[in-house]
């Protein structure tokens, strides 16, 4: 027995100790492992391993090498300090900023990279009107965003031929989608920015141009540059609901006419707009009199009685609000 304790005392005379917030932390022989070392209430060293475990039930003042490396080396203060290394903070990277004539925005990559660092568990996108000619290829798509930790972030976007650029006129459904988890993850990840992919097209983030630099049919003339990116998630499944495989055609069929803008703007709202307008005021906390009077003040027209198109404009007014 003398034995033992005469190695144990030898062994821990070579053990690094660390001290931090009132511990102490003893490495072990191979350097591989930390042990914590503490005091009970009445000042009785205990230790968390498998030597002291054991010893303890044949004896219960028994001291394994890690409390007495401690007990030889505080009265001597050879003890280290640790240093602590703070949680990592979930942060946005600035590579997912894009700035354009002044204006921040926010790339769609970068909203979910940031909620994967918060926790993000699954996001699911439920069609909630499908692109057809009776509604002016109208999508509406609900996003919903799920944390580890129970959280629950809901949007709505839109999508149709008025609001979108050419070159995804024709897949309104994943535009819809797209905007709609856009902005079920800003929510989450609490960014005021704008998200480059929700964007029409790019005359909303650099205003009009002037007729110099318009083409002779009156086209806004674009920067390949300047193009929005494509987004790498809109052709991946991601729960149920999701928009993949259950696209419906935006662009009209062979034969019949394609709307014209004077006729969506006759066109009342469907009921999809009308539910996303509730939906919306309510989660921004809208009473009815100030959505009522803010349909009258920016489209002078009664609430219900909304067209299509502007119930497009409107949905997207009141996302916008704080």
């Amino acid at each position: 027995m003398a034995n033992e304790i005469e190695k144990g005392n030898d062994e821990a005379q070579y053990l690094k100790v660390l001290r931090a917030k009132g511990n102490y932390f003893v490495e072990s022989d191979e350097g591989m492992a930390l042990y914590k070392v503490h005091q009970d209430a009445e000042g009785k060293y205990l230790c968390g391993c498998d030597d002291y475990t054991t010893g303890t039930k044949s004896d219960a003042d028994f001291h394994c090498k890690h409390i007495l490396a401690v007990i030889h080396r505080v009265p001597k203060g050879e003890v280290e300090a640790a240093e602590l290394l703070e949680r990592r903070k979930p942060k946005l990277d600035e590579r997912f900023i894009k700035t354009i004539d002044g204006r921040d925005f926010v790339l769609y990559s970068g909203l979910l990279d940031l909620a994967h660092q918060k926790g993000l568990l699954k996001i699911e996108v439920e069609p909630l009107q499908y692109p057809t000619k009776e509604n002016g290829y109208f999508a509406i798509c609900k996003a919903t965003a799920l944390s580890k930790f129970g959280e629950i972030f809901s949007d709505i976007g839109d999508a149709n031929p008025t609001n979108c650029d050419a070159k995804v006129a024709k897949h309104l459904l994943r535009m819809a989608s797209t905007r709609a988890k856009a902005r079920a993850l800003r929510d989450m990840d609490d960014i005021g920015m704008t998200c480059l992919e929700e964007l029409g097209d790019l005359d909303e983030a650099i205003g009009a141009g002037t007729q110099s630099e318009k083409s002779p049919k009156g086209t806004q003339k674009r920067s390949s540059q300047s193009s929005p990116p494509q987004d790498p998630q809109e052709n991946k499944a991601q729960g149920k609901g999701t928009c993949g495989g259950a696209e419906k055609p935006a662009e009209p069929k062979n034969g019949e006419p394609e709307k014209t803008q004077s006729d969506l703007a006759a066109s009342p709202m469907s009921s999809a707009q009308k539910n996303a307008i509730s939906n919306l005021s309510r989660r921004r906390g809208i009473p009815n009199e100030e959505l009522t009077k803010m349909a009258k003040e920016n489209y002078g027209v009664p609430l219900e009685t909304l067209s299509t198109v502007n119930a497009s404009a409107f949905i997207r007014l009141l996302q916008q609000s704080a």
